[in-house]
């Protein structure tokens, strides 16, 4: 019988206590050990890799190194906060005079601005009022700020888009900083007989909706129309009178409503 010592003979068979051939490996038998392995599986196709080439499956995804992508951090919102939301937390650390011209050329992009609107808009955001006179005049020095061109620009655009009369137009000005001298310069522009052409083609728009009524109806409501639009109570009345005889109604009515020339 064999002693045992003595290793099995290799390719025995199971059970008999014979060593295969894997079993003389791992022995050390003859030098180097191996263990035995799963049979390793086909490789499949080549999976697309991150930066546009391919790689085998079996190789782990690349991750971008340490510190070299920006950090997103999420509130409890779950929102990511990115650098915009942390710079809108961060107090604004300019002196001023810098926030000052900041805010200016903002509001200036937008639409002209009269120097009283940009000195309210300076104080509800809590500029100094030394700082905001300095960066005014500046503005006003360079030709950023104009109220003498923003007058004449709005009475051309207001009278034009609403039919604005003079009364009406000086109002607007005066009620957004515009002095008074400049504003009646402004208004001053506005030619007569072009005032009256304007207030008869607004006349003339509503006069259709107004038939069927009662003269003295039809009356009140054009000229309280034009008088809404700071027209003259004179022009009113006679450009009411000039578009109902026009359309065959007398206008003996208005005679006693017109002033005495």
């Amino acid at each position: 019988m064999r002693s045992s010592a003595e290793p099995p003979v290799p390719g025995g068979e199971p059970g008999t206590g014979d060593w295969g051939p894997l079993d003389w490996c791992a022995s050390g038998v003859g030098g180097t050990s191996y263990q035995q392995h799963e049979p390793r599986p086909e490789p499949g196709p080549a999976a697309p890799d991150g930066d546009g080439g391919e790689r085998p499956p079996s190789a782990p995804a690349r991750r971008s190194p340490a510190g070299s992508g920006r950090r997103t951090r999420t509130g409890r919102s779950g929102r990511t906060a990115g650098p915009s939301s942390r710079a809108e937390e961060e107090p604004d650390t300019r002196d001023p005079a810098t926030q000052a011209r900041a805010i200016c050329l903002r509001l200036l992009t937008g639409s002209p601005r009269t120097r009283r609107q940009l000195a309210d808009a300076l104080r509800r955001r809590g500029i100094p009022e030394e700082a905001a006179e300095e960066v005014l005049s500046r503005f006003e020095d360079v030709g950023l700020i104009d109220d003498a061109a923003f007058a004449g620009a709005w009475v051309e655009s207001r009278h034009a888009g609403r039919g604005l009369a003079r009364r009406a137009l000086a109002r607007e000005l005066r009620s957004r900083g515009v002095s008074g001298d400049v504003a009646d310069e402004a208004v001053s522009r506005l030619d007569p007989e072009q005032e009256a052409q304007t207030a008869r083609a607004l006349v003339d728009r509503k006069l259709r909706s107004t038939r069927g009524l009662d003269r003295q109806v039809r009356i009140r409501r054009l000229a309280g129309m034009l008088a809404r639009r700071g027209y003259p109570e004179g022009l009113a009345l006679r450009v009411v009178r000039e578009a109902l005889a026009e359309e065959g109604e007398s206008g003996e009515a208005l005679d006693h409503w017109l002033p005495d020339d």
